[in-house]
């Protein structure tokens, strides 16, 4: 599959002009990151995003990540595990992964501590590891992320972790309902992490916004979107 570099550049030309006026709009000056979400598209998307400009990618599944990381080597860009993680597969995290934008349970995280530290034994020392903790501020039942009313007691467990560095709380918002419930859903996040900092944690990110709703989310604090399709187009 050959992509499209001109329309990936003006895709993410119209993406960047649209959170500048977001940002003059609502009055906000926080830096928005763009993780360029390329799960099931081949690795040529990696490399048509990062000769545009892109640094971050973001992948869903660990194997397909993997697979990607070693015909993608030379290619100088940060890697984001944005999928559910399941703590069998945390072995996999570290060394492979910049940032994991999953964390949902105390359980994964100690299973990310436990890879880390066997990764040291063995011999490679490897910085503490970028962690967010997903929060399920809608309270989907099919969505993951833990509860909003947990989020506080885990995100202080997570942070007194000397493996994981926690920089910050990710989401999702419903994929139905309008404006209104997005940005319901993301000011929650962004008044949850405030709290929690309130409460003496430095968490500077939040990863919230998707290819259908990152203008929402930007207009809530969002530091990171995670965009697919509105740069790549329908896979």
């Amino acid at each position: 599959m050959v992509m499209d570099f001109a329309l990936i550049r003006e895709n993410l030309a119209r993406v960047r002009e649209e959170i500048d006026h977001i940002r003059c709009t609502e009055g906000l000056s926080q830096e928005v990151r763009i993780i360029a979400v390329t799960k099931g598209h081949p690795v040529e998307a990696i490399a048509a995003a990062q000769a545009v400009g892109i640094e971050d990618i973001g992948e869903n599944r660990i194997q397909e990540a993997l697979e990607k990381r070693v015909t993608a080597a030379d290619l100088p860009v940060r890697w984001h595990l944005i999928g559910h993680l399941q703590s069998n597969k945390a072995k996999f995290v570290p060394g492979n992964f910049s940032i994991v934008h999953s964390l949902d349970t105390l359980k994964v995280a100690e299973a990310l501590a436990r890879a880390l530290r066997r990764s040291a034994m063995e011999g490679t020392a490897l910085e503490p590891l970028r962690a967010l903790l997903q929060v399920n501020v809608a309270g989907e039942e099919q969505k993951s992320g833990c509860p909003a009313d947990q989020a506080a007691e885990l995100a202080h467990r997570m942070a007194e972790m000397p493996e994981l560095r926690l920089e910050g709380l990710m989401t999702m918002a419903p994929l139905s309902g309008g404006e209104r419930t997005r940005r319901d859903v993301f000011s929650g996040l962004c008044k949850l992490r405030d709290g929690l900092v309130s409460n003496g944690l430095v968490l500077p990110e939040l990863s919230m916004g998707m290819s259908g709703d990152f203008p929402a989310a930007v207009a809530e604090g969002a530091t990171m979107i995670r965009l697919g399709t509105v740069l790549f187009g329908e896979r």
